[in-house]
């Protein structure tokens, strides 16, 4: 699924290309996404221009007059801009031209995205209004995470991939993060102490950071907005390393699972 880099990699690399241009066509070739999409939406955005574009934890906003169009790539879509012409594949389900005459894709195989027309404060959308802070913020740091933390037995990876208590700290991330701040994943979140969540919330912001500047993580099949793979998997510390030598100590990676993800700690160096 593409995280919080893997979205703000494709918001930085489109939105050169979309911001001051104008909606002159909407193709929807098919509309049933995660959520129906809007019958009405070709016609809403056509003649709209793209003020900016923005992301909000894993969605994109593009910000359109006094509205919002909100796109989510749900876990394996891709939003790529084309220029005619080109062969539509069989999973490019809508299309958006803009008055440069390029077209942005959105395409997604297993149809688990999502795209929503937000006609006015976007932020108070049923989607967002739960959210917590951005990773990347000022909001975000080890003393904020200590206070909310408090009381809560919930397992910190579980804690920490938890988008009301911040957005965008998916496995991938979180599981780098954890092992870079010697914390075991399964540690209730209310037995981590002050100094520790300091620490957390620092590899927190370093992994995001670079993983947003290597173009995210290609697993699978993430593409940024020229159709580009990332590259920061080739980085990672424990993230698909189960059995392998840990890069600290060398003891051998363990991999469990943890609320329904696989989860991959060294056993020695996180506690």
């Amino acid at each position: 699924m593409p995280e919080l880099p893997e979205v703000e990699t494709t918001r930085r690399g489109l939105a050169p290309h979309v911001e001051g241009q104008r909606i002159t066509q909407v193709q929807v070739f098919e509309p049933r996404l995660r959520w129906p999409v809007d019958p009405g939406l070709a016609q809403v955005l056509t003649g709209l221009t793209v003020a900016r574009l923005e992301r909000r934890a894993k969605y994109l906003l593009f910000r359109l007059g006094a509205g919002a169009l909100m796109v989510h790539l749900g876990m394996s879509g891709s939003l790529q801009l084309k220029r005619p012409p080109f062969e539509r594949l069989r999973h490019d389900h809508v299309l958006l031209t803009l008055g440069s005459g390029a077209v942005l894709v959105f395409n997604d195989p297993r149809r688990f995205g999502s795209m929503h027309w937000l006609g006015s404060a976007p932020e108070d959308h049923r989607l967002l209004a739960h959210l917590g802070p951005e990773p990347l913020s000022p909001a975000f740091d080890g003393a904020y995470l200590a206070a909310q933390a408090k009381g809560r037995s919930a397992p910190v990876k579980a804690f920490l991939m938890d988008g009301s208590v911040v957005v965008g700290v998916g496995n991938i991330y979180a599981t780098e993060a954890l092992f870079l701040a010697g914390i075991h994943p399964r540690r209730p979140a209310r037995r981590i102490s002050a100094a520790r969540y300091d620490r957390l919330a620092a590899e927190v912001k370093t992994v995001l950071t670079q993983a947003i500047a290597a173009g995210g993580t290609t697993l699978r099949d993430f593409v940024d907005g020229s159709g580009r793979p990332g590259y920061f998997q080739q980085t990672l510390h424990a993230y698909g390393r189960a059995g392998q030598p840990c890069p600290r100590c060398a003891t051998p990676m363990k991999n469990e699972r943890l609320a329904q993800r696989a989860t991959v700690f060294c056993p020695r160096c996180q506690r």
